[in-house]
C-alpha cells in the first residue's frame, strides 16, 4: 500500500528545491515505508489520531531530508547498497565517555589513530548531549537534545567529529534517552510554569491513590538512593512519575505531541552525522497498571514508528535497543511477530555477558548452556551488540528456571556470583564492588573493571607470573567469546590496556554514591605507552584484543545472520558453540576452567569440519592419545577447515 496523494502533497513544497532525481528517491522511499508507519501509529493510537500523526511526521521526514547534508545522502546511498553493514565480521566497537577517553571532542577526533589502530569500527560516546547540573545520572538526565555539553564542544565540533570519524570508517554512536528528561528540560520547565501542553508531555498525579497502585507491582531501579517510582513536586503540585532519579521526569508517550518531538529530535541529530542511535531506558516507555510497566507492547510499535521515519528521511541512521530485559524478552527488541525486523537493528545481549561470568565464576558451562540454548534465535537482518562489561553494574539476570533445570538454585547460585566477584567467595581473585544491594530480595549487583573482575587486578599485585598468565587467559577468553558470537563486539574504555579499578572513583564530584564509575576511568595515556611492550599485561592485552579482531574480520563465518548455535555439553568445562555458514561451518570451543579439558574429536566430522584449523592461532587443535582435543586453560578455539 503505498502513501496516499496526499502525503505525498503535503511535502512537495517542503521538496521543491531538491532535484528531481532526490525528490523521486523521497517519494520512492514514502510509498515503500509508508505501510510499516502507519501500522506502528495505530499500534499506539486510534484511526483518526494515526492518520494524523503519519502525515506529520511525514512533513518532518521532508525537512528533514531537504536539509541533509549531501555526504550524508551518499552515505545513505551506500547503506542500501550494503544493507547488512552492522552484521559484517569487521565490525568492532569502543565505547567510552568523550571526556574520560581524551578530553573533548577534539581531544577524540585526535585519537582516532589509536581507535584505528585497535581496529574500531564503530565508536560509542556515552552521553555527550547537555544534562542537568549536578548529578545527571552519568549524564542520561538530559536538559537539552540539541546542545552538547560544554566541556565538551558544541554542536559543530560533533558535526566535526563525526566526518572525521565517518572518513576513517568509524561510525558514531550517540545515546537518545527516551524514557526521561530531566527536571531542568524545556518540557518540564514549561509544565512546572503551568503551561497545559506541556504538563501533558508527563504522568503527574494530584494525589498518591494511582502511584500507589502502580507501585505494588513496579521495581526499584535504585532502591539505595533513589526509592520509588513517583516523587512529589511543589511546582507541579502533583506526584511526578520518576523510575530512575527524582530529577529524571518519565516522558508520556501516549501523547502523540511526545513522539513528534523525539521525530524530530532524531533528524536533528541524524543530519549532524550520527549512524547509531542507542535508545536508552526502551523497556520503561509504555506504562500499563498491574505490570511492572516494562516490555509492553507499544514499546515495539514506537520503536517501529520512530525506524521507519529514518528509513524515509536518513536511512544511514540504525537504531540500537538498550533493553536490559530478562532473556525471554530480550529478542523483541530485535523484532518479533508484526513486528519481525522492523524495530531495533541492534540490542545489547545482556544474558551472553552474564553468563560469561557465571561460567568464569563456576568454571562450569552447564547452566549456562541451558540458558543460552533457551533464547528465541533473533531476525537474521538485525546483530547482537556483545560484550564483556558496559558502562553500568552487572545484574545476575539468571532465572530460577534456567537453575533448577539443571538442578541448582537460582537464588543460591546470584548469591555466590555476588559473593565470588566482590572477592568474599574462597580462592576467588576478583576484586568487584557490590552496587545496589537489596536487602528484601538480597539482588546484589556488581560494578568492575575487567581486569579487576577476571583476577589480573590482584596477581599484578602478588607478581605471580604463573597467576597472571592464567588472569590474563580468563580475560582474553571473555573477549573471545564475544568476538565470535556474531554481531557487534564492543570493547569498554581502558579494558584493551588492563586498567583496573578506578581508586580514586568516589573523589570527583557526585561520584560518591555509585561505584560504577570505580570502571569508567580515565583512560591512562601513559599506560598506553605500554600497548606494544608484550613483557607488559598492558601489551599482551591490547595485542591480544587486536589480533582477536583481525582474525574476526577475515572469518565470512562471523557474519551476524548466521545464529550461534550452543551445543550440548560434553564436557563441563568446556563451551561449545556452531555456527553453520555457506562457506563452511565453524566450532568455536572454550575452555572456562583453569585445568586441560577434553572434547571429543569425533564430533568434529559430524559437524562438517574434515580438517580443522584454529583460527586465532593458525594451528591445528591439540589431540591426546586417548582420541580427545584436549584444550589448555582457558583456551579459546576458533575451528574452521583448513
Amino acid at each position: 500500500m503505498p502513501a496516499p496523494r496526499d502525503a505525498h502533497d503535503l511535502v512537495s513544497v517542503t521538496l521543491a528545491d531538491l532535484s528531481e532525481d532526490k525528490q523521486e528517491v523521497f517519494s520512492a522511499r514514502l510509498d515503500r515505508w509508508w505501510p510499516d508507519l502507519l501500522a506502528g501509529l495505530q499500534g499506539l493510537y486510534d484511526e483518526q489520531t494515526s492518520n494524523t500523526v503519519a502525515r506529520r511526521l511525514t512533513m518532518l521526514a521532508a525537512a528533514g531530508y531537504a536539509e541533509r547534508d549531501p555526504q550524508l545522502h551518499r552515505l545513505d546511498l551506500l547503506r542500501a547498497l550494503q544493507p547488512d553493514w552492522l552484521q559484517l565480521p569487521r565490525m568492532l566497537g569502543y565505547a567510552a565517555y568523550a571526556e574520560r577517553f581524551a578530553g573533548d571532542l577534539s581531544g577524540v577526533e585526535e585519537h582516532i589513530p589509536y581507535l584505528h589502530e585497535l581496529g574500531v569500527t564503530y565508536l560509542h560516546l556515552m552521553p555527550l548531549l547537555q544534562p542537568r547540573e549536578g548529578d545527571s545520572d552519568g549524564g542520561y538526565a538530559v536538559a537539552d537534545y540539541r546542545r552538547v555539553r560544554e566541556d565538551l564542544g558544541d554542536m559543530d565540533d560533533l558535526e566535526r567529529l563525526a566526518a572525521s570519524l565517518r572518513e576513517n570508517g568509524i561510525s558514531l554512536v550517540l545515546d537518545l534517552v527516551l524514557n526521561h528528561v530531566a527536571r531542568e528540560h524545556h518540557w518540564a520547565q514549561e509544565a512546572r510554569a503551568g503551561n497545559p501542553r506541556f504538563r501533558d508531555y508527563f504522568y503527574i498525579f494530584p494525589d498518591r491513590s494511582l502511584p500507589d497502585e502502580y507501585e505494588k507491582t513496579l521495581p526499584e531501579i535504585f532502591p539505595d538512593f533513589a526509592p520509588g517510582s513517583f516523587t512529589w513536586d511543589d511546582d507541579v503540585s502533583g506526584w511526578v512519575w520518576t523510575t530512575f532519579n527524582s530529577f529524571q521526569w518519565d516522558v508520556n508517550w501516549t501523547n502523540p505531541e511526545v513522539l513528534l518531538e523525539y521525530a524530530e529530535i532524531i533528524l536533528f541529530l541524524a543530519n549532524k552525522g550520527v549512524e547509531v542511535l542507542r535508545l536508552d531506558a526502551i523497556a520503561f516507555m509504555w506504562k500499563r497498571m498491574g505490570t511492572a510497566c516494562q516490555n509492553q507492547p507499544e514499546v515495539h510499535s514506537i520503536t517501529q514508528v520512530l525506524r521507519t521515519l529514518a528509513k524515509i528521511a536518513c536511512p544511514a541512521v540504525a537504531f540500537k535497543a538498550e533493553a536490559i530485559v530478562g532473556p525471554q524478552d530480550l529478542v523483541q527488541y530485535l523484532g518479533q511477530g508484526t513486528h519481525h525486523g522492523k524495530v531495533s537493528d541492534l540490542a545489547y545481549h545482556n544474558s551472553l555477558m552474564v553468563q560469561i561470568w557465571s561460567m568464569l565464576a563456576s568454571e562450569d558451562v552447564r547452566l549456562s548452556v541451558h540458558g543460552l540454548r533457551a533464547l528465541p534465535p533473533a531476525p537474521t537482518s538485525t546483530a547482537w551488540i556483545t560484550y564483556v562489561r558496559c558502562h553500568d553494574d552487572i545484574g545476575w539476570a539468571i532465572s530460577d528456571e534456567d537453575a533448577g533445570a539443571v538442578g541448582a538454585s537460582g537464588f543460591w547460585h546470584r548469591q555466590f556470583l555476588a559473593d565470588y566477584y566482590v572477592g568474599d567467595f574462597p580462592g576467588s581473585p576478583a576484586l568487584g564492588l557490590t552496587f545496589q544491594a537489596n536487602p528484601v530480595s538480597k539482588d546484589r549487583r556488581i560494578s568492575g573493571m575487567t581486569a579487576s573482575l577476571t583476577g589480573l587486578e590482584l596477581e599484578l599485585q602478588h607478581g605471580n607470573a604463573e597467576a597472571i598468565d592464567l588472569a590474563i587467559r580468563r580475560f582474553l577468553l571473555a573477549y573471545a567469546i564475544v568476538m565470535a558470537w556474531g554481531g557487534v563486539p564492543v570493547i569498554w574504555s581502558g579494558d584493551e590496556l588492563a586498567m583496573p579499578n578506578d581508586p580514586d572513583w568516589a573523589s570527583e564530584p557526585g561520584h560518591a554514591s555509585d561505584n560504577r564509575w570505580a570502571h569508567r576511568p580515565r583512560l591512562d595515556w601513559v599506560l598506553a605507552e605500554q600497548r606494544h611492550d608484550l613483557t607488559t599485561a598492558t601489551g599482551r592485552v591490547f595485542a591480544g584484543l587486536v589480533h582477536l579482531g583481525a582474525v574476526r574480520a577475515g572469518l565470512e563465518q562471523l557474519h551476524a545472520s548466521t545464529q550461534s548455535e550452543v551445543l550440548p555439553v560434553h564436557d563441563h568445562g568446556v563451551l561449545a558453540v556452531l555456527r553453520r555458514h555457506p562457506v563452511g561451518p565453524m566450532l568455536c570451543l572454550y575452555n572456562v576452567t583453569d585445568t586441560w579439558r577434553p572434547w571429543p574429536r569425533f564430533r568434529l566430522h559430524e559437524l562438517g569440519l574434515a580438517d580443522p584449523v584454529d583460527a586465532i592461532t593458525g594451528q591445528p587443535p591439540s589431540l591426546g592419545d586417548d582420541g580427545n582435543l584436549w584444550l589448555a586453560p582457558y583456551a579459546a578455539w576458533w575451528l574452521t577447515d583448513r
